[in-house]
């Protein structure tokens, strides 16, 4: 499940930097890290139904384990982005250039 989650991180982390060029690198907003924690979580609730319905063939514990995780591992990744977010390692900072 930690690489099904891994490649829809990488896939939302993508799509934004296609849809905001030059402006992932720089620091986030409060309201940007709500988005983000959003369009992740729903992803992530997708997936999480999916596979654990998979394995048991249960609607009952799918939707159980997927309300459960969710809600603590929202808070998780919403605070991990934050932190992270004010580490400058490993950041390009855009500036623009006035024409």
């Amino acid at each position: 499940m930690l690489i099904g989650k891994t490649i829809i991180y990488y896939s939302n982390q993508t799509m934004i930097e296609k849809l905001l060029p030059n402006t992932h690198h720089s620091e986030e907003t409060l309201r940007r890290s709500i988005v983000k924690t959003i369009s992740y979580r729903v992803a992530i609730l997708i997936l999480d139904f999916t596979v654990i319905y998979l394995f048991t063939g249960q609607i009952k514990v799918a939707l159980g384990f997927m309300i459960l995780s969710n809600i603590y591992t929202t808070f998780g990744y919403f605070f991990h982005e934050r932190i992270w977010d004010k580490i400058k390692w490993g950041k390009i900072i855009y500036k623009k250039v006035n024409e």
